[in-house]
């Protein structure tokens, strides 16, 4: 099971009904957070989840909507007496932003551990989390994210038995483990699992115009969480100046990656009545809805 949590909805600046857009997942005792504007930390508080937990946040890129809310999150975290290392993943120059804005956080009782992407693609596997990150098209360097967590297959008693494995090991092989014995055998989860099953994934994408990228990166995704920053359709010119997408662009990504669920997010702070664009939204891909302040959704593996 995954905990999805779209924790604000707003884009440049928190009104007093939407805070700046932040989404955290839960997973097995780990929370990742993806991007960290202003007020974030409130709205984890009004979600009654926790701070403690968070192992990972991913930024997307760094205008200050979408990563001023770090230096109070850090010292909320300290305060809670987190001592595990923390894991910071981001664009370049990841280390530089979060080191100026710490000069008002400078004392923590844990560790900070930054990764920063080059590439166009890139993933990375922390805490059962699959993360790939994936470019998008911004006025500055952006970058998506989709969080998978991946699934073995089920454990066959009966290659277990017939490959000759001891059933002392049968828990570590399941839990996906490599052994070597003293007297030279080595087993592997391969002899004893089945083909991996579905697992489960979420794709977050906000900051940019349409791209092929997010359309292959979002594929088959459980849910689409994606800026819809416009939703007249006379603000396109608007969305293409500012490198931002409308709700009907949005729309489209999710009909073409095939996802299950889409739920629009990063809106203008000049949006209003926001409902009343969703019947031609719906038109392009019927599953979408809006984001809102604190919507969660618990994702289930299915059987």
């Amino acid at each position: 099971m995954l905990d999805v949590c779209l924790l604000g909805t707003g884009g440049m600046m928190p009104l007093p009904h939407r805070f700046l857009t932040s989404a955290m997942m839960r997973y097995n005792g780990s929370n990742l957070l993806i991007d960290c504007g202003e007020g974030t930390q409130i709205a984890i508080k009004e979600k009654g989840w926790t701070f403690k937990p968070i192992d990972i946040i991913c930024f997307t890129h760094y205008h200050a909507d979408h990563i001023s809310g770090l230096p109070g999150l850090l010292l909320t975290m300290g305060n809670a007496e987190r001592t595990e290392p923390l894991v910071m993943i981001g664009p370049r120059g990841l280390e530089r932003v979060a080191g100026a804005l710490r000069t008002i956080a400078p004392e923590l009782p844990f560790e900070i551990q930054y990764i920063e992407i080059n590439e166009q693609e890139a993933d990375f596997e922390i805490n059962g989390y699959h993360i790939h990150a994936f470019r998008v098209n911004h006025n500055i360097v952006c970058y998506g994210y989709s969080v998978e967590i991946h699934r073995v297959g089920r454990f066959d008693v009966e290659r277990a038995k017939e490959n000759g494995i001891p059933q002392k090991f049968w828990s570590r092989l399941q839990k996906g483990e490599v052994i070597s014995c003293e007297s030279g055998e080595v087993y592997t989860p391969q002899m004893v699992l089945g083909p991996p099953r579905k697992g489960i994934k979420v794709t977050y994408c906000t900051d940019t115009r349409p791209t092929e990228l997010i359309v292959k990166s979002a594929e088959k995704s459980d849910l689409f969480i994606c800026e819809g920053m416009y939703a007249e359709q006379e603000k396109l010119a608007k969305a293409k100046q500012y490198k931002h997408m409308t709700f009907y662009e949005a729309a489209e990504l999710a009909r073409r990656a095939r996802v299950k669920e889409l739920w629009l997010t990063h809106f203008s702070p000049s949006l209003i009545r926001a409902e009343g664009y969703l019947p031609k939204v719906r038109e392009i891909f019927a599953n979408a809805s809006l984001g809102k302040d604190g919507r969660s959704v618990e994702l289930l593996f299915e059987e």
